[in-house]
């Protein structure tokens, strides 16, 4: 059995009053999720979580450490996926694709994000990441 380990955000921002979450829809799957990547040697779990959502939607986060939940799965036979999601605010609101993994990138108001999000887990973390984001 192959282990991977990846990091990433639940990114939000305020905006008009109302709270919302960054999705990416993934070019291959064409799943809406988050912005999240494989932790290079070296790295912390929160350098990658903020090296991987610059890279894929250049945007810039400050990252809340005191909210970590994390997702297991099976992707593919004999490979068992952690995926460690920090709560993170956007820097700057303006974003740039990865042209060759992202479809996709938009903001939505954290309910509809919700609904737009593919999968159960991801769904739970934004529902448990409600109680923890600041203005």
């Amino acid at each position: 059995m192959r282990k991977e380990k990846s990091c990433g955000a639940i990114v939000y921002r305020k905006f008009h009053g109302n709270t919302e979450i960054l999705l990416i829809k993934h070019i291959n799957s064409g799943h809406w999720s988050f912005p999240k990547g494989h932790v290079e040697p070296g790295e912390t779990e929160v350098e990658t979580a903020q090296r991987e959502v610059m890279e894929e939607t250049g945007i810039d986060i400050l990252i809340y450490p005191t909210f970590r939940e994390t997702v297991t799965y099976y992707p593919k036979r004999d490979i068992f996926k952690e995926v460690v999601y920090f709560l993170a605010k956007a820097k700057n609101y303006d974003y740039v694709p990865q042209e060759d993994e992202i479809a996709e990138i938009r903001w939505a108001e954290i309910d509809l994000a919700i609904q737009l999000l593919t999968y159960e887990n991801d769904k739970a973390i934004v529902h448990k990441s409600k109680d923890h984001i600041i203005d």
